[in-house]
């Protein structure tokens, strides 16, 4: 688990929230949650990171990092199988919004991408939440959080592509592609690999 944030404190008052997650769907690597609270200055063009090339989502993530304030939690792929993807991103969702509300005073409403809620599926979860599908292009926040997500994980399955350069992690972020599967075949899975995935539990076999 890995949480990071800028050091000074929000201002006292009511706040929003936006909250996704990348990395559910992988065989390897972690999950990502971001939480976020925007500064006065909202970067332009904020959307759901999958609907940005990859140049202009890496200039946001940057600009988003320098003017907001934000929280990011990373599962690694053993807690992933103790917990199963879906708990392991609603703890991800718990934790970078409790790292980011640490510094908070006032109060405040989480805004999640998607349908659920960490509300009563994870104990340490005390915020009031609300789910929003297709939040990532709709609530800036969420958007935002989407973006810093998605770069924080890309950026962490490029840094395991070179510890573990067979799978193509670099271009395939952990995802079964056909050159992914054919690495696992040829090569098994490492401690990268989430092993409750099937594929990954099939190749074990092997």
């Amino acid at each position: 688990m890995e949480l990071l944030t800028p050091e000074s404190e929000i201002d006292a008052g009511r706040f929003l929230i936006g909250v996704d997650e990348a990395g559910r769907g992988p065989l390897a690597g972690p999950v990502v949650a971001a939480a976020v609270v925007l500064g006065e200055d909202v970067p332009k063009g904020l959307d759901d990171s999958k609907k940005l090339s990859a140049k202009r989502r890496a200039a946001l993530d940057e600009e988003i990092r320098a003017s907001c304030r934000w929280a990011v939690a990373v599962i690694e792929p053993e807690e992933i199988d103790r917990l199963n993807i879906f708990q392991a991103t609603m703890e991800a969702m718990t934790r970078c919004v409790s790292d980011l509300t640490a510094r908070c005073s006032g109060e405040c409403e989480v805004l999640i991408d998607g349908n659920m809620t960490p509300e009563g599926r994870r104990p340490a979860w005390r915020w009031r939440a609300r789910a929003i599908v297709g939040g990532d292009g709709i609530e800036p926040a969420i958007s935002a959080a989407s973006i810093i997500a998605k770069e924080w994980r890309d950026r962490l399955m490029i840094a395991a592509a070179e510890v573990h350069p067979h799978y193509g992690w670099e271009r395939n972020k952990g995802y079964g592609t056909a050159e992914h599967m054919e690495a696992l075949r040829v090569h098994g899975p490492t401690p990268m690999h989430r092993h409750s995935f099937a594929p990954v539990a099939q190749a074990t076999l092997l």
